[in-house]
């Protein structure tokens, strides 16, 4: 047994097995669990009670799917940690899932040690946001880019950028090494260090938010460049970047 965590996780999900192993898990590493068995019953619970500190949610349920007890949470709170359980086959899903504010996803059947490892940095991002300053060797610099390695927080230009943890490891993957090529399986190695059930199509996906947000904050960014055929790279070349 380890050593008492501070936090309740709630657990959402139809399936009864993943439902016990899931809070077994998270119960042998001193979290607070409590188990729903779907979406309508977690948020009588939460709309009645107290919120949990973090939740994970299957998205196909009855009565109330994930992805409306996600809206719903989104309601009440916009910094609750959310991690999505899906199927590999709900690309579409996972994509909703993720623009309406979930943090992460994982794909069933899903390694265990990646969702305690999803858990814990999703915890201690909660608990450095209001640390003091980060130690430079904390951070990967790259021009208007700065990356938080203790927070998991980047920035651009200054202007914080809300990524999830995937998003985050695979960009810091890239810029780490500025103008070299990291192969999609790198990424998934690097952004999925204990989970074998991801794909190319994966990481395309990230890829593809992952650029959204940054071009939100500047249209004309396209740093995160592909190469056809191999991978991805950062690209630190400065006529990439806007003045502004």
């Amino acid at each position: 047994m380890h050593d008492a965590t501070e936090g309740t996780v709630a657990v959402v999900d139809d399936e009864a097995g993943v439902l016990e192993s899931v809070g077994r898990a998270l119960e042998r590493e001193g979290y607070r669990v409590r188990r729903f068995s779907d979406g309508a019953e977690a948020w009588d619970a939460f709309e009645h009670g107290s919120m949990p500190d973090l939740a994970i949610l299957d998205i196909l349920m009855p009565r109330m799917d994930g992805l409306e007890l996600c809206r719903r949470l989104r309601t009440r709170s916009e910094t609750l940690p959310i991690i999505f359980l899906t199927s590999k086959d709900e690309e579409f899903d996972k994509v909703l899932g993720l623009e309406l504010g979930a943090d992460d996803y994982l794909c069933k059947p899903f390694s265990m040690r990646e969702l305690l490892a999803r858990v814990k940095v999703l915890f201690r991002r909660m608990a450095l946001a209001g640390a003091p300053a980060t130690p430079a060797q904390d951070m990967v610099v790259v021009g208007p880019l700065e990356l938080d390695l203790q927070r998991y927080l980047a920035t651009w230009n200054g202007n914080p950028v809300v990524l999830t943890v995937t998003e985050f490891l695979i960009l810091c993957s890239l810029a780490r090494r500025p103008g070299h090529v990291k192969t999609r399986q790198q990424l998934m190695d690097e952004g999925y260090p204990h989970d074998t059930f991801v794909s190319d199509r994966t990481i395309d996906s990230h890829i593809k938010r992952l650029r959204k947000k940054f071009q939100a904050l500047e249209p004309g960014f396209d740093a995160v460049q592909t190469v056809y055929g191999l991978g991805y790279r950062y690209q630190e070349s400065a006529e990439s970047w806007s003045e502004g």
